[in-house]
């Protein structure tokens, strides 16, 4: 048996399992199996590692994207460049830490972008938006984070006025607000000042529509969600764990 899985904390829906568990039986591969590894605590890996020897490869989902680092004996280039790891390659002792996230968003935003969009809001700071991060820094667009509280790389909900939102026309949700169960919240941005010029993109797949991005379409704003860059980034782990 080849098993792979993913982890992370709530796995409350997972897309990995359902997509892999579909494409094992397409493929005819009935000596491979997806599971879900629903880890409370990071430590629960080290054990997790240690009993399932038949284990290949894992995905990393929230809120263990850089806490994984550490049980890794290799990264990649571009792990080591954002600190930030979401597929794991396992063989035999050596297990090499990916980025899967950054494949899956540069080649699902590519398509939505306009000459115009220069300059991007990304809202959140977590292990999702250093993969974000690489991505906009790589194809030449500004960068201003958003976050909770202010820091010297990110500016305050509060802080987030009309001028900031006319100037950033690219807004990228990172967080999991809006991500079901928990489909009434949204960030807290104004609005109100968006145009038919902006995009939004969520990282959430779940719902299709976030309020976020419903808040986006009402004021002209063009939309996605993250259910491609799921699928990019799957496909890119099925290939890495095949290689």
């Amino acid at each position: 048996m080849r098993r792979y899985g993913l982890i992370g904390y709530p796995l409350t829906h997972s897309f990995s399992q359902k997509y892999f568990t579909e494409k094992f039986e397409a493929l005819g591969l009935p000596d491979c199996m997806y599971s879900n590894f629903s880890l409370k605590e990071m430590k629960e890996l080290g054990p997790l590692l240690e009993n399932q020897i038949d284990l290949f490869g894992l995905n990393v989902t929230i809120p263990y994207k850089k806490m994984v680092l550490d049980y890794v004996t290799e990264t990649t280039d571009v792990v080591k460049k954002i600190g930030a790891c979401n597929c794991i390659h396992i063989h035999g002792n050596k297990i090499t830490g990916h980025n899967t996230d950054v494949v899956g968003f540069e080649q699902s935003l590519k398509p939505f972008l306009k000459p115009h969009h220069k300059a991007a809001l990304v809202l959140g700071t977590g292990g999702s938006s250093a993969a974000v991060e690489y991505v906009l820094q790589k194809l030449g667009i500004a960068i201003q984070f958003v976050s909770r509280k202010a820091s010297d790389k990110s500016v305050s909900y509060e802080q987030v006025d009309k001028e900031m939102i006319l100037v950033h026309q690219l807004i990228v949700n990172t967080t999991p607000l809006g991500m079901y169960p928990d489909i009434d919240f949204y960030p807290h941005i104004p609005y109100e000042f968006l145009t038919p010029q902006h995009h939004l993109y969520d990282l959430i797949y779940n719902p299709a529509e976030t309020n976020f991005l419903a808040k986006g379409k009402a004021r002209g704003a063009t939309t996605q969600n993250g259910q491609e860059m799921l699928v990019l980034q799957a496909e890119e782990s099925w290939r890495i764990w095949n290689s």
